[in-house]
Order: C-alpha cells, then structure tokens, then sequence
C-alpha cells in the first residue's frame, strides 16, 4: 500500500512539473514577441522590472537579453527569501529562458502603429507573465519586492507595485518623452489586465453572503435554478439601542461574475429586503465550485 502512494506522489508530481513548465515555456515564448514585435521596435517600455530593463536599453543601448537577467537577479534572492527555494528556481530558469529567447530568436515587428503597439504589446508581455505565473515562476520580479516592502513597511502589494511603476515611468517621460511615457503607460494597463486574466482564469468567481427570514427558500432556489451547492451556518445577529439579539442561518455560495444578475433577480422575487454581501474570490480549490448539471 505505502509503495502505490509512493508510486501515485511520484506520477502526479512529474504531472505538476510537466504541467508548470508548459506553462512558463509558453509564457516565455509570449512575453519575448510581445517584447521583439512591438515594444522594442518602438521603443516603448512597460512597468516594474520589465520597464526598467527597456528604459536602460533605450537610454544606453545595452542589450535587452542581460538586462533583464541583471535587473531580476535582486528579485530571485529576495524571492528565495521571501517565498522558498522552488520559487527561486522556477524563476531563475524563466528569466534565463526569457533572455536566451531574447538573445537568439528574432520576430517580426508587427505594427508601427502607437496604438496598437501599446495594447497588443502589453496584451502579450502579460499574458506571458501571467502564465509564467501559473507555471509557479515570475518572468517580472517587482511582485517580489512589493510582497517584501508590504511586509515591512505595512502597507498593500497594490500601493508598492503603484509606487514603483509611477517612478519607472517619471524616469520614461525624463529619459525619453512625455508621449512615450504616456503611451508605455498604456501598455502598463494593458498588461496588468491580461496578467490578472491569464493568472486568476476565465471564470472569476464571487463569494456571496446571505441574510435572510427566507433561507430555506433562498437555499431551495439557489440548489434547483442556479445549480450550486452552498453552505448555511448558525449566526447570531445585534441591533438596536438595547442591543437585541437574534439568530437566523447564513447562507454562504460561490458563483461566477455571469450569475450575479441572475441570483439578485431571484433574491429580490423571495425577498426584496435580504442583506447580501459579494465579493471577488480570487481562487477555488475543492468542494462544489463547478455548476451541477441540471
């Protein structure tokens, strides 16, 4: 028996490393066109270390392929210590893919034109990160530090990485121009959402909280017409001045972005004056996320 389990770790962590890596090689190879087919030729730039990798090619013409092994490498050690030693490995052997991709294959350029070049380079160069990400690895380093400072200092990833980008592209408008600040900005934007769409999946899923008299009827509607399992837990409430108590059953369910107009629809039928609480789930694991087959 113990050498089946041994046999079934050893299968499905070769499963994992298989999967991980498919996913960082197609982030590579995503990233790198986004960079050869539209940034680079046009001299555009992105955020973070990406963006600070392109600033210094432009301004002293050093090559793109040892800049962004340079620049990341404070990254990785941070990230060994911060996150762990896998991490630090899987994102060693990403950004020196990423580079040797860089070094030694040559894409086309795509488009001259500004516009297209921002959004479909940015669309590229984060969809690369993002599936690095997936793959257990980052191509981008900035996260790192930002995860690091947060910790230090107190404050949010998303406040750090803002911070960051603001400075690298002050330094784009200086160092280059004011258009070209602007534009790599856009690229920024673009990036950013494609990496949070690669990285988190198709369907974002949304937590709802619900308080209602009517909760064996909300349970029965949203079993039968949603087709998603739930969770009801005892919960004891206070209002009032004299701080009356009550106990109702809190109805607590997981549904995508698509469901949300049709579950407060059906809320408002049974009853208009429930307390509903939503909000984003970023990841799911186990139990009955998929929608039963009705």
């Amino acid at each position: 028996m113990s050498e089946l389990k041994t046999k079934d770790s050893s299968r499905f962590k070769k499963k994992v490393l298989l999967r991980d890596s498919m996913f960082i090689l197609l982030g590579i190879g995503s990233a790198a066109f986004g960079l050869e087919s539209f940034l680079l030729p046009n001299r555009f730039i992105d955020g973070g270390a990406t963006g600070i990798s392109l600033l210094i090619a432009e301004t002293w013409s050093v090559p793109l392929s040892l800049l962004i092994v340079l620049v990341n490498i404070p990254f990785v050690i941070l990230g060994f210590k911060v996150i762990g030693r896998a991490f630090a490995i899987k994102t060693t052997i990403g950004i020196l893919g990423l580079a040797l991709v860089l070094a030694t294959v040559n894409f086309p350029e795509v488009t001259q034109d500004k516009l297209l070049v921002a959004v479909f380079g940015g669309f590229f160069l984060g969809a690369g990160i993002g599936l690095s990400i997936r793959g257990g690895s980052v191509l981008d380093g900035t996260e790192v530090l930002a995860i690091f400072l947060s910790r230090k200092l107190g404050t949010t990833i998303g406040d750090i990485i803002i911070l960051i980008n603001i400075l690298v592209f002050l330094a784009a408008a200086y160092f280059l121009s004011i258009e070209t600040a602007l534009y790599s900005m856009l690229t920024y934007l673009a990036a950013s959402k494609t990496l949070d769409f690669v990285a988190e999946g198709i369907e974002e899923y949304t937590g709802v909280t619900i308080i209602s008299d009517y909760s064996e009827e909300l349970r029965e509607m949203i079993i039968e017409k949603l087709g998603r399992g739930l969770t009801i837990y005892k919960a004891t409430g206070g209002f009032g001045k004299k701080g009356r108590h009550t106990e109702y059953d809190v109805i607590y369910t997981v549904i995508t972005r698509l469901e949300i107009r049709k579950l407060n629809v059906e809320i408002t039928k049974i009853d208009p004056k429930a307390f509903v609480i939503m909000h984003k789930v970023n990841d799911t694991r186990g139990g009955m996320i998929k929608k039963r087959m009705l």
